[in-house]
Formats: C-alpha cells, structure tokens, sequence
C-alpha cells in the first residue's frame, strides 16, 4: 500500500520535474546565446570545451556513412568503367572494320590511278591569318587580313575557313590582303552540286545569300544540296565547300553560305593553282586539306 502510494504521489511530481527542467534548459540556452552576443569570453570558451569533447564523437559516428558512401562511389566507377569498357570495344571492333575497308580502298585507288596514268594534284601550301578590318568601297563585302605579299599572299589566292570557303583575294600589300566575300555582288566561283555533279556559278548579291547562275537546264537539284567548288580556272581547289542549297523555284536556286563572315577571327589562304596559271605557286609537298 505504502509502494503504491508513493508511486500515486511521486508521477505528479515527475510531471513537474519535467516542465521545470524544459523551462531550465530553455532559459540556459537563452542566456548563453544573449552572453554570445554580448561577447563573453566565457560562453566561446565553454563552447570550444564542448565542440572539442564531441568531435571524437561525431567523427566516430560519420565513420561509417563515409565508408558506405565511399563503397556506393567505387560501385558506381566500377559500373560506368565496365559500360565505357564494352562502348569502346564496340567502337574498336567497328574501327577496325574501317581500317580494312580503307586500306583495300586506298591500295585499289593506287591500281587505278597506276592504270589510268592518273596525273596527280598540283601541290600546295597555306597561310593561316588573323582577320583584322571588314571595309566597304567598290567591293562592299571584303575582309582585311593580317598577311600580305611577304607572307607568300597572291592575287587569286583561295580563302577558306574550318567549315568552308570565305572568298578570294583581290589586292595585296607587303603585310595586309583585302578578301572578296562569296557574297559580293562581283563574287563569281565555278561550283558543281555534290550530288548531281551539275556545273554552275556561285554568284553574290551583297545580301546574305548566294545565287546559282549558268546552271544546266534539267539539272537535278533538291534543297539540302551541298555546292562545293569545281576548280575550274585552276585557282581554287577543288571540293571545297562553299554553300548549301535552301531554295529551288522559278529556275532560281538559292544557297546559304557555309561560313558567316561575321563571325571570322583566323582564315587560310591556299597557295594552290595549276602551273602555268598562278606562276608563284610554291612546291610544298602534299597537303590535306585545312577546311
């Protein structure tokens, strides 16, 4: 009986107990964030005390997660090596495939030409410059680059870009060359479309797209047609492309060129003809083409 209402007296008690401790510990917290603030040496010297006996403690807790997440890590590099593994022996496989088909192509062009006393490609050499000034004057869409008659830059000359043909050159001086843009209405490039082979003229109008003229009449030609140069004249080379067809009606074919001028900070000049034409072509070995 006795235990029993003790136990009566004591729960009421506890209840209490635990309503003041709350209130305690809440008014403790209170006024070491108001001594922090005030900035007593005692609160930030109590909390150094505190956030050094915990931190064995909670390095001692984080342990774990970071060895878990460490593992979930090596899971995943382990995974995303095996995938890029099987891509690349995929891709290898199909490389090699490739390189046969190459090589039996390659020794089979050699037999053909040796055949036909195929007579090669005038060789060629370039120089790279920096575009420095767009002008106006009789030809309203020019580019002036930063190369001239020292640098190997001759009249004629072709200029290309890494997508493209931009123009020819029209003057040079010792250390500068002015560029007619395709689109200048006194541009005029022999072309071919590459699909049908079809021979035309690429001429410019001062706007921002080209004009096909002299094109043959019934000659197959679609949108999306890719106009690369015909290397007729023998002074730019050919293949190089230059455009590509967005419009055919009415016996007009308009076409976007690949480069915009605009945008140009380096071009090539190519140092390419066929002897005879351009005297001052260099003999610089074979040469890939840069575009």
């Amino acid at each position: 009986m006795k235990t029993a209402a003790l136990r009566r007296l004591a729960l009421p008690l506890r209840g209490n107990m635990g309503r003041f401790a709350f209130g305690f510990l809440a008014g403790i917290a209170v006024l070491l964030m108001v001594l922090d603030h005030l900035g007593n040496p005692l609160v930030e010297a109590v909390r150094v005390r505190v956030v050094d006996g915990t931190a064995p403690l909670l390095d001692g807790l984080t342990r774990p997660v970071t060895l878990v997440r460490g593992a979930s890590d090596a899971v995943d590099r382990f995974v995303g090596v095996w995938q890029d593994n099987a891509r690349l022996r995929e891709e290898n496989a199909r490389l090699l495939h490739w390189q046969d088909t190459a090589r039996r192509l390659a020794a089979e062009n050699e037999t053909l030409r040796a055949i036909a006393h195929v007579v090669p490609e005038p060789r060629a050499s370039f120089v790279t410059a920096r575009v420095v000034a767009t002008s106006g004057g009789a030809f309203v869409r020019t580019l002036l680059i930063a190369a001239g008659g020292q640098d190997g830059v001759a009249k004629g000359q072709a200029v290309v870009a890494p997508e493209g043909l931009v123009g020819r050159i029209i003057e040079v001086g010792e250390h500068t060359a002015r560029v007619l843009l395709l689109t200048d209405l006194n541009s005029r490039i022999p072309i071919r479309l590459e699909s049908s082979r079809a021979a035309a003229i690429l001429a410019g109008d001062n706007s921002d797209r080209l004009r096909l003229q002299f094109l043959a009449e019934g000659a197959e030609i679609r949108p999306n047609d890719r106009v690369i140069t015909s290397g007729e004249g023998g002074l730019i080379p050919p293949g190089v492309p230059a455009g590509v067809v967005e419009s055919w009606a009415d016996g007009v074919a308009v076409v976007v060129p690949l480069v915009d001028a605009q945008r140009l900070e380096l071009v090539t000049v190519l140092d390419y003809a066929v002897p005879g034409v351009l005297p001052t072509t260099r003999e610089a070995g074979p040469l890939a083409p840069p575009w």
